[in-house]
């Protein structure tokens, strides 16, 4: 017998690289605006001098794992890729100092924030939160986690995203306006940060729409590949 009145939501994981055991995924927050020419882009420059990083969360429900095929997403006719990497965290962290950020770190995934950005953009200009345009099903892509281990805290590296075959993206992870010790230690100033904690750490310029039947593939030095197939509209 049970006493909840329903079956509680299943636990979210990811697969582990060289391992049986999985990642048991707690939240999921996204870093908004980390590259500069993507902030451009976007018509949001960023002044590091003058401003800190910000913030947006998807539930774990959010997740699915790379390689799956996913429904073009309702209420939205602007569907867009984000191609980025991924930290998982693996150790309990508040208030850290970025010189203690790396004991946090378990591992490193490709990641994908899909967006329904025609929602995103009316909410942000009006002010109001971004979860439409964000935090949806199947809108959190991910590849196994590559545990630290020599990779140590990863400070460069390429990333790039190609549409059907097509390159569509392209950066290095040095050009990271933020990088992981200091999202780690900015972030820890508002959450105790926990083990299975994703962070998905921003996007370089060059995103844009997708529609059915399109094929997404990523890729990130040293830490993998990541795929999605866009199916047809729910």
């Amino acid at each position: 017998m049970s006493n909840y009145l329903f079956v509680p939501a299943p636990t979210h994981s990811l697969a582990v690289r060289g391992m049986d055991q999985r990642f048991a995924v707690n939240r999921i927050f996204c870093v908004g605006r980390n590259y500069h020419a993507h902030a451009v882009e976007m018509g949001r420059p960023v002044d590091k001098s003058t401003m800190r990083p910000f913030y947006f969360t998807k539930a774990a429900s959010a997740l699915v794992e790379s390689g799956a095929t996913v429904p073009y997403p309702c209420g939205t006719t602007n569907y867009h890729y984000e191609m980025e990497l991924v930290v998982a965290i693996g150790a309990e962290g508040f208030r850290v100092k970025e010189s203690d950020a790396a004991r946090m770190v378990y591992g490193y995934a490709a990641g994908l924030d899909m967006t329904r950005r025609d929602l995103q953009l009316v909410a942000r200009d009006q002010g109001r939160p971004w979860d439409l345009g964000k935090d949806f099903e199947k809108s959190a892509v991910c590849t196994e986690i590559v545990p630290q281990g020599a990779l140590g805290v990863l400070q460069s590296g390429a990333i790039n995203l190609s549409v059907n075959g097509v390159q569509k993206q392209s950066a290095d992870l040095s050009q990271l306006i933020w990088n992981i010790p200091e999202l780690l230690a900015d972030l820890s100033q508002f959450y105790h940060l926990q083990p299975g904690d994703l962070i998905y750490t921003g996007t370089p310029e060059g995103v844009g729409a997708v529609v059915s039947g399109d094929v997404i593939t990523g890729h990130i030095d040293q830490v993998g590949d990541v795929r999605l197939t866009i199916g047809d509209a729910e």
